[in-house]
């Protein structure tokens, strides 16, 4: 990979420019990370970040200055196997899985990574919402099998953590192009409260609300509790609760919401928080598109990596994160996306502007997967 590498400034966007750089062998070049800040440099769940991506490549080079200032790394190949990384409790395990999703794949070896730490925070998707929409996602393009898995060992809310979760996933040569272009009506809502050590009855009060709300539109809901105890409930007290829409064609919208962490902030009461979580819900449903918010630069990076045919995917309005995304796409990839907002008329009902996303693909070939 003799290409040159890639200069950024500055902190934000820190995993997409390192995901993608792995993905396309690209070095890259951060520097100016918090350079004003009175605490400068990287932050311990960025380094906690960059060692787990350590962990699944093979000969990454990383070099980081004494202030932590600017990083440089040349990704190695994408290794896989069997990895064990305890996640900084700064930061939800849904922050490293989010980009592990988007590695796993293109592993040599099938991977099985044991995550630890805070499964269930307000800051990132938590390892639910990842479960019931991103898994679904990514098997639309082909990614799939009987070791495709996301399992919660044990759960663990902030700031302690202590949770526990093991995502297994095949490896794939190629991504198949996608037609996601109408996503249908809502049939059914499923859900998870789950509460670990408060009262069991604390689920029960979350799901009341969230039904009150939803069952003015449909009937078909069913919310699980999942009342974790002993040791599998990690080390602090919280509760929250997981929603997910599925469209009749197999779409999925998600929103999520978690009590506060002990001791930072007001309490919250579980029953604001079930109503508070099914309007999140429906704003999500009025957003619309085939993929919702939180899982759009995933969709965009697989229809990239896709092989040379086109993939088009309808998205509800676009995220300030994805479009960061999209730019970092044609930085290393040199992929431009056709974008065609589509109006929906007064008489449909159906939401906000959504916008057609087409590409052609790359035609990404997992260079590191043997060959039996």
């Amino acid at each position: 990979m003799a290409s040159h590498g890639l200069d950024y400034d500055g902190c934000n966007f820190f995993r997409q420019r390192l995901v993608l750089s792995t993905l396309s062998g690209k070095r890259v070049r951060i520097k100016n990370i918090r350079s004003k800040d009175d605490n400068p440099g990287l932050r311990d769940f960025e380094a906690s970040f960059i060692r787990l991506l350590d962990k699944v490549t093979n000969g990454s080079r990383i070099e980081i200055n004494q202030t932590g200032t600017v990083l440089f790394y040349q990704p190695g190949l994408l290794f896989g196997g069997s990895v064990e990384h305890d996640c900084n409790t700064q930061r939800s395990i849904g922050y490293y899985l989010e980009a592990l999703l988007m590695l796993a794949p293109f592993m040599k070896t099938s991977l099985k990574a044991t995550l630890k730490g805070v499964t269930n925070d307000h800051i990132d998707p938590t390892v639910d919402v990842l479960k019931s929409t991103a898994l679904p996602l990514m098997k639309q393009f082909g990614i799939d099998g009987e070791g495709f898995d996301l399992k919660v060992v044990k759960r663990g809310m902030a700031p302690g953590g202590g949770g526990e979760v093991v995502f297994t996933c095949p490896t794939r040569r190629t991504m198949r192009p996608v037609q996601l272009t109408d996503p249908g009506k809502i049939k059914r809502i499923r859900g998870v409260a789950y509460s670990v050590r408060v009262s069991p009855q604390m689920a029960n009060r979350i799901v009341d609300t969230a039904r009150s709300v939803l069952n003015k539109f449909i009937p078909d809901i069913y919310i699980y509790t999942d009342h974790m105890k002993g040791a599998n409930s990690g080390k602090s007290p919280g509760f929250g609760l997981t929603l997910v829409a599925e469209t009749l064609n197999g779409s999925f919208l998600s929103a999520e919401m978690s009590s506060t962490p002990q001791g930072q902030g007001d309490p919250m009461l579980p029953e604001d928080l079930g109503m508070n979580c099914a309007k999140l819900l429906l704003e999500e449903v009025y957003r619309g598109g085939c993929v919702d918010s939180s899982n759009q630069s995933l969709a965009l990076l697989l229809m990239t990596l896709g092989q040379q045919d086109v993939s088009k995917v309808l998205l509800g309005p676009l995220s300030p994160y994805t479009i960061e995304f999209l730019r970092h796409i044609r930085d290393f990839f040199q992929i431009m996306f056709k974008i065609e907002v589509q109006k929906p008329s007064e008489d449909e009902r159906k939401g906000g502007d959504k916008v057609l996303m087409t590409c052609v693909g790359v035609g990404y070939s997992n260079i590191n997967k043997t060959l039996k």
